[in-house]
């Protein structure tokens, strides 16, 4: 028997069970639960914000009160926790690398075994007496709920997409409507999701920019630093822009945006940067030639970026399938990489002939 420990800082005591302490948890969130949150929304910590595998009471279950499976995500189990406000009932939380419900199934962290798995160093037989639980519909991809009952005696049954919806869910003795049943990716959704991509892609511009520099230093007229800051005039806003355009506008304004490739939804945003970017510098490409080439490639470069960046999106939204994202890879990453080779040779010469 494996048990979580009592140590971790969200834990409100434990629950005696025949098998050992069971650590209790409550629906409210502490100011420490939220302020972690919010740092993971931002990528601080993301990777790590997790706990420990095994089984909690919400506060204070009986032997037959309702059983929950989620993720050890923190943010899948406070999700869990606080959509059950007022309620009794038990969290077997599966290891799943610390990745959310919905990408573990996919992945097969949030699997048939690992549910087997945890159910036996649980000792969640001798605990309960109820033989069902409540897994995630999200949940369903990974999980094959007849070998699960095979294999552990229990059954599965699964809970709506929304954990907030749980609670109707069983006061209506475990029937889901069908609205319980369709993901919806509203405008909130969406926006909540920028931060991670926003930071992972500021993470990149701050070595891109630097590079970027020193190249221009050294390959443009004039002394090093005159050059590199001249140059970084164009750069810098082009960089900026594109991640403007692919990692916010274009999570923003995804039903509005034409196609259905995220590399094609990412389009407007790109042309829409890219002249913002000719606004910006018009005043210094007309008497430059060099300036305006070089303006040119970096118009180029913003679009190919933000493409790039909008792609990354895919994997956090309800209108991708994997077979859809392979196909949409295997022909727009040609397309970009072919447009990036122009636009970094056009800039390269820009730098060199003016």
């Amino acid at each position: 028997m494996s048990l979580p420990s009592l140590g971790q800082p969200f834990l409100t005591g434990f629950v005696p069970t025949p098998v050992g302490k069971v650590p209790r948890v409550y629906s409210e969130l502490s100011v420490a639960d939220r302020i972690g949150g919010f740092e993971a929304r931002w990528s601080i910590g993301r990777m790590h914000y997790t706990v420990e595998p095994g089984l909690y009471a919400l506060g204070n279950p009986g032997k037959d009160g309702p059983i929950f499976v989620t993720a050890n995500y923190k943010m899948s189990f406070d999700s869990l926790r606080t959509s059950l406000a007022g309620r009794s009932g038990w969290i077997l939380v599966l290891d799943t690398k610390g990745i959310n419900v919905w990408c573990a199934a996919g992945k097969g962290t949030f699997g048939t075994a690992e549910l087997v798995r945890r159910i036996e160093m649980s000792g969640l037989k001798d605990i309960v007496t109820r033989r069902e639980l409540i897994l995630p519909q999200l949940a369903a991809p990974g999980v094959a709920a007849h070998l699960a009952k095979k294999l552990s005696g229990f059954k599965i049954v699964y809970g709506p997409i929304r954990a907030k919806d749980l609670p109707a869910f069983l006061d209506a003795r475990m029937s889901a409507t069908p609205e319980m049943r369709i993901k919806t990716f509203p405008f909130w959704e969406r926006l909540v999701l920028i931060p991670v991509e926003l930071v992972s892609a500021l993470k990149a511009a701050a070595v891109l920019l630097p590079l970027l520099f020193v190249l221009s230093g050294l390959l443009g007229r004039g002394e090093f630093l005159s050059s590199g800051l001249e140059h970084a005039k164009t750069f810098v806003p082009a960089v900026l822009l594109a991640i403007l355009g692919g990692a916010v506008l274009t999570p923003m304004l995804l039903p509005r945006l034409p196609g259905r490739a995220f590399s094609i939804k990412g389009l407007l945003p790109g042309l829409l940067c890219a002249a913002f970017l000719l606004i910006l510098r018009l005043p210094d490409t007309a008497g430059s030639m060099g300036t305006g080439i070089g303006t040119a490639a970096w118009m180029l470069l913003t679009v190919v970026l933000t493409t790039y960046l909008s792609m990354n999106f895919t994997g956090a939204s309800t209108y991708t399938s994997l077979s859809g994202v392979r196909k949409e890879m295997r022909q727009a990453v040609p397309l970009q990489v072919a447009g990036g080779v122009i636009g970094i040779g056009l800039w390269i010469y820009s730098l060199l002939a003016f």
